[in-house]
């Protein structure tokens, strides 16, 4: 298929200011979080399709699946917020370093979109792996908290299997887990979907499939890494006067699990960039 004319950059300047505006309005995102996701679309989309479409598929199926039963999050979520109402540090943590490792890739190609072909080039198919983990990893996660939460099933911590609170921090559920591996398959296929639109490699084509199940698999797995160290360096307990499950330790804080070591989005920042390493070297291998 011919490759897409219209110039890159204001596509993304156009795509990303009307989003950040339309997001900010519907309280997905606050004034920060407006900003920097415009500086996060705009780089990610121009430098090529590919990784904006994960980043929008990703942005858009998260704020999504947050506003689902939100009734019912108000309750068991002490943090709650309308909307998301995600800032510039939540923006980063979930997308800085795959806009880091998109402007290396389109430096490294002369900003023209590649097969993963770690013949024509190990290092270029190293990060575009390490994107596709990113937004698996990212996907996974939220998908897998925003419905896992929602799920009828008791939640057990993952490392002890012990019932817990909904809203406890490494607690998992078989709905939770399936929809993390759900999640890291819908970018795989957005991938090779808008793949076959923007890259010109007929030989490589059949091949590129096989991210699929390789999304599918970093989805279920960074939500895994995501929910041990919530288990272990983040803190959980149940505060008797709120009668929710807090992340902070105090005087009517009973401890459920975890230390007081990092936060939710130091934990989120951890197990992408786990994800993303591992990835990027299961593309070298694969591909």
């Amino acid at each position: 298929m011919e490759k897409l004319a219209t110039n890159p950059l204001v596509v993304a300047v156009i795509l990303s200011s009307a989003i950040a505006f339309r997001s900010y309005k519907r309280k997905s995102l606050n004034l920060s979080g407006a900003i920097a996701g415009f500086i996060v679309m705009t780089v990610h989309i121009a430098i090529e399709y590919r990784f904006g479409a994960l980043l929008l598929v990703f942005f858009f199926t998260s704020s999504k699946l947050t506003k689902v039963g939100e009734d019912k999050k108000r309750i068991i979520d002490a943090d709650f917020k309308e909307g998301g109402q995600r800032n510039w540090i939540q923006v980063l943590a979930n997308s800085g370093i795959s806009m880091v490792l998109a402007l290396i890739v389109g430096k490294l190609t002369g900003w023209e979109a590649k097969c993963l072909d770690s013949k024509e080039s190990s290092l270029t198919t190293c990060l575009i792996g390490g994107i596709i983990g990113h937004y698996a990893c990212c996907n996974g996660d939220t998908w897998s908290s925003e419905i896992g939460v929602l799920s009828s099933a008791q939640p057990r911590l993952i490392t002890s299997f012990k019932p817990v609170r909904k809203g406890t921090n490494g607690a998992v559920t078989k709905t939770g887990l399936l929809a993390a591996a759900a999640a890291g398959s819908v970018i795989g296929l957005t991938f090779v979907l808008f793949g076959f639109f923007t890259t010109n490699c007929p030989d490589l084509a059949l091949k590129q499939l096989l991210v699929i199940p390789l999304a599918t698999m970093a989805g279920l797995f960074g939500s895994l890494i995501d929910s041990v160290l919530g288990a272990t360096v983040q803190f959980s307990g149940f505060c008797t006067v709120r009668n929710k499950v807090v992340g902070k330790p105090g005087p009517t804080v009973k401890k459920i699990s975890g230390m007081s070591i990092l936060d939710n989005n130091g934990v989120n920042l951890v197990s992408v960039m786990l994800t993303t390493v591992l990835t990027s070297f299961a593309c070298l291998y694969i591909f």
